[in-house]
């Protein structure tokens, strides 16, 4: 699994002109499952950014989670995360996993940050999504 985190003070996904989802201060999160992905994967990584200590304490210094500033999380899935663009101009995305297999991994990511503590948002899995978010910091981190 491949994934794209994001600080945010608010995030939000529409899709044919319609908002799906939204979320204010806390995590937008890109993922991008691969074929070799299984259930373990999506446990592991959520367990991972849901402890993931991005936020300021008082002193400043990068030491709470989105758990310690309950914060929420936005979902997206993003098969282009695993673009392959060593061999020209076209990326390849072979290494990313059928639908039918990334779509119930991207619900497991989910359920298990829910099940962590962390109020989930989603993208609509497979559709042409507009995301729009306001980056605090900037304050980007990539997993994979």
């Amino acid at each position: 699994m491949r994934a794209v985190v994001q600080r945010v003070s608010r995030a939000g996904v529409t899709v044919d002109g319609a908002r799906v989802a939204e979320i204010g201060p806390g995590l937008l999160v890109l993922l991008g499952v691969a074929g070799t992905d299984g259930p373990e994967d999506a446990s592991r990584l959520a367990g991972k950014i849901a402890r993931l200590r991005i936020f300021a304490a008082p002193d400043g210094r990068f030491d709470l989670s989105v758990l310690d500033v309950s914060g929420e999380a936005l979902v997206v899935s993003q098969f282009t995360l695993l673009a392959d663009t060593g061999k020209g101009n076209r990326p390849s995305f072979t290494e990313a996993a059928r639908p039918e297999l990334a779509e119930p991994l991207y619900e497991r990511f989910c359920e298990e940050l829910g099940t962590l503590g962390v109020p989930v948002a989603r993208g609509s899995f497979g559709a042409l999504m507009a995301v729009e978010l306001v980056n605090d910091g900037p304050v980007t981190i990539v997993f994979g």
